[in-house]
């Protein structure tokens, strides 16, 4: 079917158009020949606000030097003499066996320095010698009358360095081994003292060993 279309609708159709062209030609050209406002028109800024930081505090850093400290040269005791039970004898230093007992020579005429413990030139801590009583092949040692020294009686000790320190005995102990005071005994923390053990009480053939230990002390003159 055909419509029949009536002529005046295109026409105002083409009409709005027009207008609608020249109306936004307008717009273009007022747009484009507006001037830009004025410097003085233009909004002043605000002025920006100025922060003051405080300087960074000065911190004092301990600086430590990475040098290792030097280690104390040991000064270690090569003879004890005890007048009163006529005892000059060597010593040497020893350290731990294999049954985590305190090493000792095997004649009795010569004494163990323990020599993790402190030495002669120690300032604290107990320094600890010891020997055999006697031994199936040497004679009865020196320190089989430890147990007659009497407290007061003086003990010195030669250093290698060529220095001579003397002692006083404090006291004279009988402890039977299985109840010796190992901790006390090797203390290294203290009064500087000198701790001299010897084997002592009966012997036990059973063992092959003295029931005791007899413990000297004696502190710095």
């Amino acid at each position: 079917m055909i419509f029949d279309i009536p002529r005046e609708r295109p026409i105002a159709h083409r009409s709005w158009l027009a207008v609608s062209a020249m109306a936004l030609a307008l717009a273009v050209c007022l747009s484009a020949c507006t001037a830009p406002a004025s410097e003085a028109e233009q909004p002043v800024p605000e002025p920006t606000q100025t922060v003051t930081v405080a300087p960074t505090a000065v911190v004092d850093v301990p600086v430590t030097s990475s040098k290792p400290a030097a280690i104390a040269e040991v000064v270690a005791p090569v003879t004890v003499s005890i007048d009163q039970i006529g005892v000059n004898m060597p010593i040497v230093p020893v350290g731990v066996d294999a049954s985590s007992q305190m090493e000792l020579p095997e004649d009795p005429a010569v004494a163990g320095w323990y020599r993790f413990g402190p030495d002669a030139d120690s300032d604290s801590g107990n320094m600890v010698l010891s020997a055999h009583v006697d031994s199936p092949q040497f004679p009865i040692g020196p320190l089989a009358g430890l147990r007659d020294v009497s407290k007061g009686e003086s003990v010195v000790i030669t250093d290698d360095s060529g220095g001579v320190t003397e002692y006083v005995f404090t006291s004279v102990t009988y402890y039977p081994k299985t109840e010796l005071p190992v901790d006390e005994i090797f203390a290294r923390e203290g009064e500087p003292a000198l701790v001299i053990i010897t084997c002592g009480g009966p012997f036990d053939s059973s063992t092959g060993r003295y029931r005791d230990n007899v413990v000297a002390v004696a502190v710095p003159a």
